[in-house]
């Protein structure tokens, strides 16, 4: 749908200020040199299984369901026609863009978080890029990690995997 890839590109494209207002925050973080921050910057696939079992495969900012890319990845392989993924937006199926599961550092690993259980969420990949390296203030968001967990039976398409006999 043509309104769905305008809004993931707004947030996470061409940064339609309309959408997306940043805001100078004193005190805020500085950016670090790529040297001075945390390592390792993603998080490890043990740290990935607990937060998802922690935050489930909701986004923690927006609520959408999400899914991992490598069940993108089998539903493209059965349906190749149906689920374009290129390398750029407008290559991409722009509901599976909305979907695509992402790590978020609530503190930017770039303006020093760590990638530990406790600085990540999941959340969609419009939430993710949209903020990039910039904190919570400057962005105007609230700490995802305050919001409430409300139980799904959403499983981010999972039961593929055992559908198709595939391990995670």
């Amino acid at each position: 749908m043509p309104a769905i890839a305008a809004w993931t590109d707004s947030i996470w494209g061409r940064h339609n200020q309309d959408v997306l207002r940043i805001r100078m925050v004193a005190g805020a973080p500085p950016v670090l040199p790529l040297a001075e921050r945390p390592r390792p910057r993603a998080p490890t696939s043990e740290a990935k299984r607990a937060i998802v079992k922690r935050d489930g495969y909701h986004c923690r900012f927006c609520g959408i369901a999400v899914i991992d890319k490598t069940i993108r990845t089998l539903l493209r392989g059965a349906y190749p026609d149906a689920l374009r993924w290129g390398r750029s937006n407008a290559e991409q199926h722009a509901a599976f863009q909305c979907m695509w599961l992402q790590y978020d550092h609530v503190l930017p690993n770039g303006r020093g978080g760590p990638s530990s259980e406790d600085n990540l969420v999941v959340t969609c990949a419009p939430c993710n890029f949209g903020r990039m390296e910039r904190t919570l203030d400057e962005v105007g968001l609230s700490d995802p990690r305050l919001n409430d967990i409300k139980p799904s039976k959403w499983d981010g398409l999972e039961r593929i995997r055992t559908w198709l006999k595939v391990s995670a």
